[in-house]
C-alpha cells in the first residue's frame, strides 16, 4: 500500500511539471534544496531517506575501523622488522662506524618488510663488552576511508632495544693429564654465525707408550705392566688445513718392588699386585710438558667470530667410538668442574654449552672418560684432563641479545 502511494504521488508530480511550461521548469539549487525538505517532511513517503542518513555516520564509522586495523597491523609488522634490524647490527665489530651501523640497519629493516624509516638512536658499549642499542621506526601510514575527515596519514611509530652481556670470544685449552691404554684424539669445534658446517679449531692427540717393569725373583724374571698407561700428547691449534703444536706432553714411568720414598712433585704413582710372585710392584709417573712458543699457556683459540661451539673425542678402539658434548647420548662422559678433583659429571641426557662451561677470567677443569668405564663414575676414572681458561668481551654472536623495549 505504502509503496502504491508513493508511486501515485511521484507520477502526478511528473505530470505536473511535465504540464509547465519550460521557462517554469528550470532545476535550482534552492529548488532542489526545497524539494528534498519536503520530501523529508512528507507524512506519506518512505522511511529510506532517513536510513540514508543514519547509515552515512555507520559507512564512516566501519571505515575508520578498517583504517585503525591496518594501522595496527602496519604497526605489528613494523615491530617485528625492527626487531630483527637491530639484533643484526649488534653482530657487526666493535669498530664499526655509527653511520654504517645506521646503514645496516635500515637495509635490515627493509628486508624484513618494515614500512618507513628506521633511526639508529644510540649504541654503547662498556670496557667490559657490555653493549646496549636502541632504535626507532616511523612510517606515515595512507588512510582510505579517514580521508572523508581530511585525515590522509596516520603516523605509526615503534620503538626497539637490546642489551649484550660480555661473552666467552677467546678460550685457553692446556693438558695436565692423559692416561689410558687406548689412543684417543678430542677436537674442538665451531660454527660461525649463519654457517652450517662446523670447522675445527683445535686438536689433541694422545698416543699411548706402554712402560714394562722387569723383576727377579731368585733367577726367574717376571714382568709387569704399568696399570694406568701413559703416553705422548700433542695440542694443536688448526687453521684450516695448518696445524701449529702449540703443547707437548711428555711421560716417562719407572718401576720398583718397593714404594717410592720421595717422588717428585707432581708425580702420578700407581701400582699393581703380581699374583705369580705375590708381590706389590710400585710405579712414578711423571709428566713434563714443553710449549711453543715457550711462555705460552697452551691451545689459544678465538671464538669470537663463532656461534656454536661444541668438544668430540674419537676413540677407535673405545664404546662408544664417538663422543661429543652437543649429544645428549654420549655428553654425560664429560666432566665440568672448579677443580681438578671438583668435576661432576654431565647429566646423562644434556647437551653443554661451551660458551658457559669455560669461566670468564678464571681456569676451569674438564675430563673425559673415554669409555673404558661405565658411567656414572667418579671423576677419578677420567682418562683426559685438561683446564680451560676463558676471556669475555663484547660478542658479535645474536643469541647473546636480549630485547629489552
Amino acid at each position: 500500500m505504502l509503496r502504491a502511494r508513493m508511486v501515485n504521488r511521484l507520477d502526478a508530480a511528473m505530470m505536473k511539471a511535465l504540464s509547465m511550461p519550460s521557462s517554469v521548469r528550470k532545476f535550482s539549487p534552492a529548488g532542489v534544496a526545497g524539494a528534498a525538505r519536503r520530501f523529508l517532511a512528507s507524512r506519506d513517503g518512505s522511511i529510506m531517506p532517513m536510513m540514508v542518513l543514519l547509515t552515512i555516520p555507520l559507512v564512516t564509522a566501519v571505515g575508520f575501523s578498517v583504517d585503525y586495523t591496518s594501522a595496527v597491523t602496519t604497526r605489528s609488522d613494523m615491530q617485528n622488522a625492527l626487531d630483527a634490524a637491530i639484533i643484526s647490527i649488534t653482530t657487526l665489530p666493535t669498530t664499526t662506524a655509527f653511520a654504517d651501523r645506521q646503514t645496516s640497519l635500515q637495509q635490515a629493516y627493509v628486508a624484513n618488510s618494515g614500512q618507513g624509516t628506521a633511526t639508529l638512536t644510540s649504541v654503547n658499549v662498556a670496557a667490559d663488552g657490555s653493549a646496549t642499542f636502541g632504535a626507532t621506526a616511523s612510517y606515515p601510514m595512507p588512510t582510505n576511508f579517514m580521508q572523508i575527515a581530511r585525515i590522509n596519514t596516520v603516523q605509526v611509530g615503534v620503538a626497539s632495544a637490546v642489551r649484550k652481556t660480555p661473552a666467552l670470544v677467546q678460550s685457553t685449552f692446556k693438558v695436565t693429564k692423559v692416561s689410558g691404554y687406548w689412543n684417543k684424539t678430542m677436537y674442538l669445534y665451531g660454527n660461525k654465525f649463519a654457517q652450517a658446517s662446523a670447522q675445527n679449531l683445535m686438536k689433541i692427540d694422545y698416543t699411548y707408550v706402554p712402560f714394562n717393569y722387569t723383576y727377579k725373583v731368585g733367577n726367574t724374571s717376571y714382568t709387569v705392566s704399568e696399570p694406568k698407561g701413559y703416553g705422548t700428547t700433542t695440542v694443536s691449534t688448526v687453521n684450516g688445513s695448518t696445524q701449529t703444536q702449540v703443547q707437548r706432553q711428555t711421560c716417562n714411568t719407572t718401576g720398583s718392588t718397593s714404594a717410592f720414598s720421595n717422588p717428585p712433585a707432581g708425580s702420578i704413582p700407581g701400582s699393581t699386585y703380581d699374583k705369580r710372585t705375590g708381590k706389590t710392584i710400585y710405579f712414578n709417573t711423571t709428566c713434563t710438558s714443553t710449549f711453543s712458543p715457550a711462555n705460552s699457556a697452551g691451545a689459544v683459540i678465538d671464538v669470537s667470530q663463532m656461534d656454536q661451539l661444541y668438544l668430540e673425542m674419537d676413540v677407535p678402539s673405545g664404546n662408544p667410538k664417538v663422543l661429543k658434548s652437543n649429544d645428549p647420548s654420549t655428553s654425560n662422559r664429560l666432566y665440568i668442574g672448579a677443580s681438578d678433583t671438583n668435576m661432576p659429571e654431565v647429566a646423562t641426557g644434556q647437551t653443554v654449552n661451551i660458551f658457559t662451561a669455560v669461566p670468564c677470567g678464571q681456569t676451569g677443569y674438564q675430563a673425559w672418560e673415554d669409555g673404558g668405564n661405565p658411567v656414572p663414575a667418579d671423576v677419578s676414572n677420567a682418562d683426559f684432563f685438561y683446564t680451560t681458561t676463558g676471556k669475555c668481551d663484547y660478542n658479535q654472536r645474536p643469541s647473546q641479545t636480549v630485547l629489552t623495549q
